[in-house]
């Protein structure tokens, strides 16, 4: 009897050992059967200037206070010239970048949209940046163009906030996977339009700045 017990007993444990070295295998499948591990994701879209460090001030040349003393009234304000601007880590597949300069911590009278200060599109896929001081109101010379700004003009806007407090001039430059069929002059509006499902990455280089 007792015999009996005991290879009942030590039945059960091998049972119980081969179902508990199953679970495990299911658990655990040999690394000769797991599928590979994903690649680990690459650098991401970067962008920096030159011209000022990230989030540090943005110098007077670059502003509406670019002259001296600057020319007076809402409407007859230096425009500035633009800083240099560098980017690296495109994403794959990528065949135009769009910038947009504008200004989060102010609004147009009467609107939910901040202020634009400067679109730039279709600048080619293969581009690292723009030079210091690009023309206004025209296409570039690696066929990119400007879309229009808070005054109207396909140019640079420098930055012009008021006292006290400087504001967070926001450089936002977005990877595309295709060319805007838009031309020079476009609005913000019709190039955000244009954009969407067509990001394939973005990065943003922040400057400060108050007259």
């Amino acid at each position: 009897m007792k015999t009996q017990i005991v290879r009942s007993i030590v039945g059960l444990a091998v049972v119980m050992a081969a179902s508990l070295a199953a679970a495990a295998q299911q658990a655990n499948p040999p690394t000769g059967n797991a599928p590979p591990a994903p690649p680990p994701p690459g650098p991401t879209l970067a962008i920096s200037s030159p011209s000022f460090g990230d989030g540090a001030r943005v110098p007077t040349q670059y502003t509406c206070s670019a002259t001296t003393p600057p020319p007076g009234g809402p409407r007859n304000i230096s425009t500035g010239v633009s800083p240099a601007l560098r980017w690296m880590n495109a994403p794959k597949g990528t065949m135009s970048f769009v910038l947009i300069l504008h200004d989060p911590d102010a609004h147009v009278p009467k609107a939910t949209t901040d202020i634009t200060h400067w679109v730039v599109f279709n600048i080619p896929g293969d581009a690292t940046g723009l030079p210091e001081s690009v023309p206004p109101d025209a296409p570039l010379a690696n066929g990119g163009m400007q879309g229009t700004n808070i005054t109207g003009k396909a140019a640079y806007q420098g930055p012009c906030a008021g006292p006290p407090s400087p504001h967070h001039y926001t450089f936002e430059l977005s990877a595309l996977d295709q060319k805007l069929d838009l031309p020079q002059g476009a609005t913000r509006d019709q190039i955000q339009k244009a954009m969407e499902g067509h990001v394939l990455g973005s990065a943003v280089y922040i400057g400060l700045f108050n007259r």
